[in-house]
């Protein structure tokens, strides 16, 4: 795992807005990334455009307030709140004279510093490979040149292409083992599909309090924290609920807007415990006024991984820092679609046990029914013969 030092690297941030409606909640989110990976952040910075600037992404004027902004705050490292060009990054660095990181960096920072299991740094290996691949001309224009001299005469390649078969060579290699991983979890999860219990996963934007639900729910004491990405290995427990039977319930990774499509694709093996579910659980922090988009986000990338049509029940949670009260919504079918709770103190848990017992009984019902379906045909079968 890496380490950081205890105070932290200091940071400058910036956004810019392009006619986004909810700035505010962009750099609060920026700042708790930020927070997460370890950073200080001593100096906040803005600005208005239509569209990037090709060269530095800000412009002339607005590098010049973040080099200022910089120097007064002694800050050795500027994040930018959006994705940058290899040419923007290498522009900006030789300006503002330190190291400037992307938004995309910065989150395979934060996975790279949580990942715990195997799969899980594998899968965040292989994000970061993919994503440098892009970027290998980086602080790498010096070896350009051919190779020579005694013990230095390559096999006709330069440096830079000799770094990208070898990076290339690694990537195929991380695919290989997490394509393995996931064909003998597949093999699992398809016997468990099998059985008469309900497959639950946990899923919702990050920071909405889904290892904390999970805990409640299971006493698993999964690591849970007031930070972005405090989970990023999905971990699976048998839960008994009353009138129910067991359940298997699954807490999986956060989500965030615009995830980088390298986490989203390395992480699939990770994201495929919510697409074998029987019911995803869609825990929303309700004290958020970001809400509504934090729910779309994960909506959206619940769809990119083919479980935009799984059932869903949506989980108020942290009620503790609004007026709602503990308690069940039903859709106009007699489903329930949203229970009401606080999975920090506990409050209305006991509403959700009794959803999932609901739905444990569905689908008890429903394999008991296929199951004599398919002994009618059986039966029917042998008779013709």
């Amino acid at each position: 795992m890496i380490e950081r030092p205890a105070a932290g690297e200091r940071v400058v941030i910036v956004q810019v807005d392009f006619g986004q409606p909810d700035l505010t909640d962009q750099l609060e989110e920026l700042r708790l990334l930020t927070e997460s990976a370890g950073g200080l952040v001593v100096a906040e910075v803005f600005g208005r455009r239509h569209s990037p600037d090709a060269k530095t992404f800000v412009g002339k004027g607005k590098v010049e307030e973040i080099a200022a902004m910089r120097a007064a705050g002694g800050a050795d490292l500027v994040i930018f709140n959006h994705d940058l060009s290899p040419a923007q990054e290498r522009n900006l660095e030789r300006e503002l004279k330190c190291r400037v990181i992307d938004r995309t960096s910065l989150i395979l920072d934060i996975f790279a510093l949580r990942a715990a299991s195997a799969a899980g740094k594998l899968q965040v290996e292989l994000a970061q490979l993919e994503h440098l691949s892009t970027r290998l001309v980086r602080g790498w224009t010096h070896l350009e040149r051919q190779r020579g001299g005694i013990g230095l005469r390559g096999p006709g390649e330069t440096q830079l292409e000799t770094d990208r078969r070898l990076l290339g060579n690694r990537v195929r290699l991380l695919k290989g083992r997490l394509a393995r991983l996931s064909r003998q979890r597949g093999v699992q999860r398809q016997a468990r599909m099998r059985g008469e219990v309900l497959n639950v996963s946990i899923v919702g934007y990050t920071n909405a309090g889904k290892s904390t639900l999970f805990n409640a729910l299971t006493h698993a004491g999964v690591y849970a924290a007031d930070q972005l990405f405090a989970t990023l290995d999905t971990t699976s427990r048998k839960l008994w609920v009353a009138a129910g039977g067991n359940v298997v319930i699954s807490d999986t990774v956060g989500f965030i807007r615009d995830l980088p499509h390298a986490l989203v694709d390395a992480f699939h093996a990770t994201l495929e415990a919510a697409l074998d579910a029987d019911l995803l659980l869609h825990v929303v922090d309700s004290a958020s006024p970001a809400r509504a988009e934090q729910m779309a986000e994960v909506d959206k990338v619940l769809a990119g991984i083919g479980a935009g049509a799984l059932r869903q029940v949506v989980v108020w949670n942290k009620i503790d820092l609004t007026d709602a009260a503990p308690g069940v919504e039903r859709d106009e079918y007699g489903n329930i679609a949203r229970v009401r709770l606080s999975a920090r103190l506990g409050s209305g848990l006991d509403f959700l046990r009794e959803s999932l017992a609901e739905y444990a009984r569905r689908k008890s019902e429903a394999r008991r029914q296929e199951r004599q379906a398919a002994a009618l045909e059986a039966q029917h079968d042998f008779i013709s013969e």
